[in-house]
């Protein structure tokens, strides 16, 4: 069946800079954008709400219909590239949290909240073209996307990447603790059994570690120009 549009995916674990190199991507493209990890912190923020378990099965059952049901829009602008909305409240910032981010790693693990976004997902395919940022997306959810990027780094730079926004930002946060938090999430995402997070073979990685977002924009951008690809304006 013949796509109604291309697809470059962008997968890899927090932190490594793919949402921000996407976001470039899309705006400089306008080609339509899919923060799929966005979907998955949005169950977060609901179930931690909610105060739903992913440990407990009917808690589970709670979530998937939640997942299911998500009223969500993604509006152009702001900082992150584009805002978040559930249910007409503005989500970005909350959805950033480290405690959101957890929530969403530990749901993400059920493959039946994947399931459930699934389908969520693909139908933001549309011209002139999708870039889908995430964990699986190159592997599980567009396997046969036109160019598949992994984009990472060390967990030690992804660490004191989130350490310095974090104060930056005025708030108070340990550098150690960020980065166990960051191998836990890594090894969680990994090894779990449904789309583990790793890069599909045809994927071109791009290892972010020490290097600035220019030099590793510029390496996306010659990928994309090889495909032919130009932006609209």
């Amino acid at each position: 069946m013949t796509r109604p549009a291309p697809i470059i995916t962008l997968d890899g674990p927090g932190g490594a800079g793919k949402g921000t190199l996407a976001s470039q991507l899309s705006e400089w493209l306008g080609w339509f954008l899919l923060d799929s990890g966005a979907l998955y912190r949005l169950v977060g923020l609901r179930a931690l709400r909610d105060g739903l378990d992913p440990e407990v099965a009917e808690d589970r059952r709670q979530a998937v219909e939640v997942a299911r049901q998500l009223a969500i829009r993604f509006v152009p602008g702001g900082q992150q590239g584009q805002r978040v909305e559930l249910a007409g409240e503005d989500v970005t910032d909350a959805i950033r949290s480290d405690s959101v981010a957890e929530a969403a790693s530990r749901w993400a693990v059920q493959p039946e909240i994947r399931e459930a976004l699934l389908e969520r997902q693909r139908a933001f395919v549309a011209p002139p073209g999708l870039i889908a940022d995430g964990r699986d997306m190159g592997t599980a959810i567009f396997p046969n996307a036109d160019l598949k990027l992994y984009i990472t780094a060390s967990a030690a730079e992804r660490a004191e990447r989130r350490y310095a926004q974090l104060s930056e930002m005025g708030v108070a946060a340990n550098l150690e603790q960020i980065y166990r938090e960051i191998v836990e999430r890594d090894e969680r995402d990994a090894s779990r059994e449904a789309s583990p997070l790793k890069p599909a073979v045809d994927a071109c990685v791009i290892d972010t570690t020490g290097e600035s977002v220019a030099a590793s924009w510029q390496k996306i951008r010659d990928l994309v120009a090889a495909k032919g690809w130009l932006p609209l304006r």
